[in-house]
């Protein structure tokens, strides 16, 4: 019976392909899940500590907190296997968040300090942590996994990892919508913990099941000689594909930054209390998550073996350009409320399995170390630029009527580099090429 749902589910799984995806899919619960955790908790922290006005001032200097952290990660790529990297960073984050934690408490330092200030340094140190955190540790698991698979087992496993990690995402968030029942101080304390807990997942599958990966140590002693850090960025810029992948990840980021930014100012605008405001974004990453394991469970694996790579990479664009328009068309906080719901639900459902599958016919410097610049950079650069157009129309009438110019605009370009992506990486697969 269970072999039987599994096989409509996410069909042909092997034996030893379902340990290897459960697994994998139960670590991803566990970052998805505090991730969003932290999506609410940093949001309403910051606008209540620093001010809300400052929230696309604080997404164009994450752009450049992630210069220098991105270019230590590639060096640490070079230096260390790839569950070490794990350890590496999953203990660093969890510390600092352990930190902030505690410092939450003090008197003048934390929350019951109820003065806003630019130079409240724990707003943006909570700020920036959860940004960077979120960039680095999902980007190091993709790349992991990538390594380990092939486009056949991929197409199956993946959304099992998808369907995994929607638990810890809906999880997260309703967690945060009982801020006032558990206290703030208390849920980034489960935010650390949850960060701590990874690398001890990852520390059982390396070493119950080491031959999962023997994959990624071949590549080690077949890759060339790294030369630095910034290879990454080269062999991004030598390849159209590569390219267009980063046009997946960072145009969606763009539109979503906009539509984001006006949903939370009137949110803030609206709830007194910090946490209550944690409890409304929660809300929405609750839904939009539950959105997204609906859709992951009966949807997602059939949606691309039904109808193919290239119809799913186009589809997503073509439903948050809907989206747009009737955001625009009906311009209320919960209007922008189920915008959010819609394309973020769908992104992690559907557009991030598909994207993360153009990666397999690339290298192991490819997978690690230019996955890692779009990842992280790429998507970092792509939330600036919207935070800039948020910045620059300081009117929410203004940013309405030209951010939704702006990002059907950006939805007509992303339709086109969804179908070159897609078409040639059925050529890619078609002639067993590898992009290097």
């Amino acid at each position: 019976m269970l072999s039987r749902l599994l096989r409509f589910f996410w069909g042909e799984l092997t034996s030893d392909e379902l340990k290897k995806f459960g697994m994998l899919a139960c670590t991803y619960l566990f970052i998805i899940g505090t991730y969003w955790l932290m999506r609410p908790l940093k949001d309403a922290i910051f606008m209540r500590v620093v001010g809300k006005s400052y929230l696309p001032v604080a997404k164009i200097i994450s752009v450049l907190t992630m210069i220098p952290l991105i270019l230590i990660y590639s060096k640490l790529v070079d230096m260390f296997q790839k569950h070490k990297l794990f350890y590496i960073l999953f203990i660093f984050y969890g510390l600092i968040f352990l930190t902030i934690a505690y410092s939450l408490g003090h008197p003048s330092i934390g929350l019951s300090n109820t003065i806003q200030g630019k130079e409240r340094l724990i707003g943006w140190a909570f700020y920036l942590g959860i940004e960077s955190f979120g960039s680095l540790a999902i980007a190091l698991f993709w790349s992991f996994v990538a390594s380990t698979c092939d486009t056949k087992s991929a197409k199956k496993g993946y959304s099992l990892i998808i369907f995994g990690a929607q638990f810890g995402s809906v999880a997260g968030p309703f967690l945060a919508c009982k801020a006032t029942i558990i206290g703030m101080q208390l849920l980034v304390l489960i935010v650390a913990c949850g960060i701590l807990i990874v690398p001890v997942l990852i520390k059982i599958l390396w070493h119950k099941y080491p031959h999962f990966f023997n994959e990624i140590d071949a590549d080690k002693k077949t890759s060339k000689t790294s030369s630095g850090p910034i290879q990454g960025l080269r062999l991004l810029f030598a390849n159209k594909y590569l390219v267009g992948i980063l046009g997946l990840v960072t145009l969606y980021e763009i539109i979503g930054t906009i539509i984001d930014y006006q949903m939370k100012f009137m949110a803030n605008e609206s709830f007194n209390s910090v946490e209550v405001l944690t409890e409304f974004l929660g809300a929405y990453g609750f839904y939009a998550n539950l959105l997204a394991l609906l859709f992951t469970l009966v949807g997602t694996n059939f949606f691309i073996r039904r109808f193919g790579l290239v119809a799913s990479l186009v589809a997503y664009p073509l439903t948050v350009g809907l989206v747009v328009i009737i955001a625009w068309l009906q311009p209320t906080l919960y209007a922008f409320f189920a915008a959010m719901i819609a394309i973020k639900g769908f992104s992690y459902a559907l557009n991030k399995p598909c994207v993360e599958i153009m990666y397999i016919p690339t290298s192991k410097d490819v997978k690690f170390k230019a996955k890692s610049w779009i990842d992280v950079f790429g998507s970092r650069l792509a939330k600036a630029f919207g935070a800039g157009i948020n910045a620059f129309f300081t009117e929410m009438s203004s940013l309405l009527f030209f951010g939704s110019l702006i990002s059907l605009g950006i939805v007509g370009i992303w339709i086109v580099t969804a179908f070159f992506v897609g078409k040639k990486n059925q050529q890619l697969v078609r002639d067993n090429q590898i992009i290097e």
